[in-house]
């Protein structure tokens, strides 16, 4: 208010020195240009969508703008010089009323739902006429139009990332000479990086990272670009090596070329820049040894070279980068010892070598540091392993990762002094001795991992005291004892894995208080007694596995255990259940018998004893006759109720909607909502035999978990597959039925199962795929005869396919759900093609244990965080599965596999076996002839890594992808593609 009483006065003081006519003049074009700006925003806020009335204090009948939420005004002149309107939810479309805005130099919009074609003019004229803009975190589309740049003005930002923007880059970029800040960051663009953009002699900020651009990054001229400090090309496609004189723009300070295809070694011009903080790399196939010069970038605080093919030693000399705080070399090939001069980097904070060579010691300084994350697994690291009495990580640490290496010895018992530790990973080791009693120190651990070690004695009591564990992880040791009762103090436990030790005892009621428990196995084991009744009361239970001990009685009623596995609880002789096809010893009472000695001359007691069993046989029968009754119309029900889904289906293609093809997936409902509706995504309508087909069982494909899959064929002769939803009761309105179907029935890619049509009526829904002749990739492993098994090049292709497949259903926003060898169908030309993706979005809600109960068939693909309501699921549960798929195909063997005294997890035996150096053991014998066994092992390390328990540790599919590539030989490879 004190700044506009001031500017007033001066326009008052101004006014005085004129003359009146003059005086007046300007008076009325300031109340003009007032009213001007008044005029636009009100223009622009009538065409804007504001859900949370963040505009309500926009009023026509004010004077000016200048008090109004988001703007701001020039002191002076009063004129509106600012607009900052961001993440207020607002939609709709940009309207030319801010082109009444002629002061107008910031303009952000970030971060709500605007829509519309970035070409629009006025958004182009916008753009020309102010200095910084912000369209960012929008839903813009369309392609970015030559004209925005040409006679651009003064722009010097301009943000468009995380919109929808296609197309390319227009070369016209580079005449905005005055521009500082460009961020197109996370949008669909494509195309080359244009040469102009050396021409941007004062950029300072320049972020293309996720989209799909590709092609080599020019060479020339980059060392014109004197000021720029943000290089970000992450998460494109270039190719070819990085700029030689890219370290010539001195005040680089981050670096980020990371998930690229990026070849070649590193440019020695790097090491001049002396200011940079972040080098990420991550995700390409650069090669060779880590230079020497790296120590020379002395403000490194980020250094992540993972996911490549570095080789050979780490330099001695790489504690000279003290700044360090993040250090990722995992994913290569790095031998040797870890440098002892890291000691000297006092801020390093995050640690990353595994899945490398290392050897030797842990050195003295990982646990002398206050580091936060450590991970060290899938090495060869030997020896003891010793925190130190007085390590300085005991206070920070949260995350420590040893597993898959050689470490022998005891757990030290100073391990429950790390106070904050959240994830405590020792597994795969051969370690001995007993579990430290100081486990119940760990107040904050969520994952506590020792499995397959060589420890013995009992569970400590004191893992009570671990009261926030959500995982605990024990199996393949030598534990004995019974399950300790403090277990019940980890309320938030969802994962209880105790299986192949020697425990005894009873399994203690108190489980059934950890309500939150979903995955238990305590198979291969000793236990005795029988199962608690109250685990019924474990609503979230997938898994329950008890096989191969000693249990008796009957098992639980109600719950999971209705349904639960027989391979849950084989190999326990006195259980009995119906699921185990044992009846349970009962009691029942006898007919009460008046007089006992049938020779008793004693009239009355006789007809009284004769009297009673007249009247237990005619309970008998009556209770038969009535079962049989009911089961006699519960079979005519059926009966008719089948007729009258094949009748109603039949009605139903004969009054036929109208069909259409592309992308409109128009259709007409037909007379009768009773008929339901067909929609066909192509041209072909009409089935050869009738919709009654459909439901033939002789015509009959397969079975899954969602569905019941049927052959048929179409009027011109083409093949299709009607996958038969179960449940239909479940699933959702016809209305969301529809819209997600038709998002799923866009979705085209080489390496996807299509999606060619629909029926729906709230009773029964049927999806259309096209026909793949040759089976599923289940069969193909599993089910064909030796003569016929496929080929190493002919599965490599086939892990690649399923790789690029599942990568664009996650472009698309789509999680299968239900990754797995029977989803996957090869073609005739021996083409991997993803099937039965993204049916989980047909439900009403995506339910765990609803969709979990139904791809219980996956058992061994199912991601471990699929059990936890906690944790999101993600599509890192899809790349889990196609982990064990990977392993599935190199191996020849099922996830998991039944013997007579024994239960073999596919991805525990593999890893066993490349723990021990017998990794070339597990590939399928099978496969004949000469074979890369490199390549093998290569795809066994990478089935590994994708099934990582810690969904963070496994790669996305673009990595995978990636990966994939790296590992294929190059010579190979070439000629497959010639």
């Amino acid at each position: 208010m004190r700044m506009k009483t001031t500017s007033f006065q001066v326009t008052v003081a101004v006014l005085l020195l004129l003359s009146p006519e003059t005086t007046i003049v300007l008076v009325s074009s300031l109340n003009i240009a007032l009213n001007d700006d008044v005029l636009g925003l009100m223009v622009f806020k009538a065409d804007v969508k504001d859900p949370y009335f963040k505009l309500s204090t926009w009023k026509e009948e004010d004077d000016s703008p200048c008090n109004w939420f988001g703007v701001t005004c020039d002191p002076y002149s009063n004129r509106v010089t600012e607009l900052h309107l961001e993440g207020l939810s607002l939609s709709g479309h940009v309207s030319k009323g801010l082109l009444r805005l002629q002061f107008l130099q910031t303009l952000s919009l970030s971060r709500n739902n605007f829509t519309g074609l970035i070409s629009n003019p006025i958004l182009t004229q916008l753009i020309k006429n102010s200095q910084v803009i912000d369209l960012s975190e929008n839903g813009f589309s369309g392609s970015i139009p030559d004209q925005m740049f040409i006679q651009c003005g003064s722009i010097r930002s301009i943000s468009l990332a995380k919109n929808k923007l296609t197309g390319q880059i227009p070369d016209s970029i580079g005449s905005c000479s005055s521009l500082q800040n460009v961020d197109l960051s996370s949008n669909l663009l494509s195309g080359g990086l244009p040469k102009t953009i050396w021409s941007l002699t004062s950029l300072r900020s320049f972020d293309l990272s996720c989209n799909f651009l590709d092609g080599e990054i020019p060479q020339e001229k980059i060392e014109t670009l004197f000021d720029l400090r943000v290089f970000n090309l992450s998460n494109n496609n270039f190719s070819g090596e990085m700029p030689d004189k890219i370290g010539e723009s001195l005040l680089l300070k981050s670096v980020d070329f990371s998930n690229n295809y990026l070849v070649g070694t590193l440019p020695a011009s790097l090491q001049k820049l002396s200011l940079c903080n972040v080098l990420n790399l991550r995700g390409n196939y650069f090669a060779g040894d880590l230079p020497e010069w790296i120590r020379s970038m002395k403000s490194l605080e980020i250094l992540d070279l993972s996911v490549n093919n570095f080789t050979g030693l780490v330099p001695t000399d790489l504690g000279d980068l003290e700044s360090l705080k993040t250090l990722n070399l995992s994913l290569n090939q790095f031998n040797g010892n870890l440098p002892e001069s890291l000691v000297k980097c006092l801020n390093l904070s995050v640690i990353d070598f595994s899945l490398n060579m290392f050897t030797g010691y842990i050195p003295g300084w990982v646990f002398g540091l206050r580091l936060k994350d450590v991970n060290l697994s899938g090495n060869q690291f030997t020896g003891n392993v010793d925190f130190g009495e007085s390590a300085a990580a005991f206070e920070s640490l949260e995350m420590l990762d040893l597993s898959s290496n050689s470490f022998s010895g005891v757990i030290p018992s100073s391990v429950g002094n790390f106070s904050r530790l959240i994830l405590l990973n020792m597994s795969r080791n051969s370690l001995i001795g007993s579990i430290p009693l100081s486990l119940g120190g760990l107040k904050a651990a969520n994952v506590i991992d020792l499995g397959h070690n060589q420890l013995n004695g009992s569970i400590p009591n004191e893992i009570g005291g671990a009261s926030l564990l959500e995982e605990l992880r024990l199996e393949s040791n030598f534990l004995t004892g019974s399950i300790p009762n403090q277990i019940q103090n980890c309320s938030d436990l969802t994962t209880l894995i105790l299986s192949q030790n020697n425990i005894t005892g009873m399994i203690p009621v108190d489980i059934a208080m950890l309500t939150e428990l979903a995955f238990v196995d305590l198979s291969f084991n000793s236990l005795s007694g029988s199962l608690p009744k109250e685990l019924t009361n474990l609503t979230n239970l997938v898994s329950f596995n008890v096989s191969h001990n000693n249990l008796e009685g009957e098992l639980p009623l109600g719950g999971f255990f209705n349904t639960i596995p027989l391979s849950s609880v084989t190999d326990n002789p006195s259980l009995c259940g119906s699921i185990v096809n044992q009846s349970c010893p009962g009691a029942h009472p006898k007919p009460i018998v008046l007089n006992p000695n049938p020779s008793h001359s004693d009239h009355g007691s006789t007809s009284l004893n004769m009297s009673h069993k007249r009247i237990i046989l005619s309970i008998s029968a009556i209770i038969a006759i009535g079962a049989a009754v009911f089961i006699a119309l519960g079979v005519i029900v059926v009966t008719i109720l089948n007729l009258h889904v094949r009748n109603s289906l039949s009605r139903s293609a004969a009054v036929a909607l109208t069909f259409s093809g592309g992308d409109d997936f128009s259709h007409t409902r037909s007379p009768s909502s009773d008929y339901g509706k067909l929609v066909m995504f192509t041209g072909d309508a009409e089935f050869v035999s009738g919709t009654h087909a459909l439901l033939n069982k002789e015509c009959e494909l397969g079975r899954g978990g969602f569905g019941v899959v049927y052959w048929t064929a179409l009027r011109n002769g083409r093949s299709v597959a009607i996958k038969k939803l179960h449940v239909p009761s479940m699933s959702k309105s016809q209305e969301d039925f529809d819209r997600e179907v038709k998002k799923l029935g866009k979705i085209r890619h080489s390496n996807l199962v299509l999606l060619e049509g629909y029926y729906w009526t709230p009773s029964l829904q049927l999806l259309i795929h096209e026909y793949i002749s040759s089976g599923s990739l289940y069969k193909h492993l599993h089910e064909g005869n030796d003569e016929n098994t496929l080929s190493w090049r002919e599965r490599f292709e086939i892990i690649l396919g399923t790789a690029k497949g599942l990568a664009h259903l996650h472009q698309m926003k789509v999680i299968h759900y239900n990754m797995k060898s029977t989803n996957v169908l090869i073609d005739c030309s021996g083409e991997a093609k993803v099937g039965d993706y993204g049916l989980a979005a047909l439900l009403p809600s995506l339910d765990r244990h609803l969709l979990s109960g139904k791809i219980q068939s996956a058992l061994g693909y199912m991601a471990p965080e699929f059990a936890c309501q906690t944790v999101k699921i993600t599509e890192k549960c899809d790349v889990y599965g196609f982990g064990i798929l990977v392993l599935e195909v190199v191996t020849g063997k099922k996830p998991v596999e039944y013997m007579e005294d024994d239960v073999v997890i596919l991805c525990d035996m593999v890893r066993g076996a490349l723990d021990t150096g017998r990794a070339d053991e597990c590939i399928d014998r099978k496969l004949k002839g000469d074979f890369p066994v490199d390549e093998c092992v290569s795809l066994i390390k990478l089935g590994l890594v994708c099934a990582s328990q810690v969904p963070s540790n496994r790669p996305n599919m673009e990595e995978v992808i990636k990966i994939l590539e790296l590992i294929q030989c190059p010579s190979e490879g070439q000629e497959e593609i010639e």
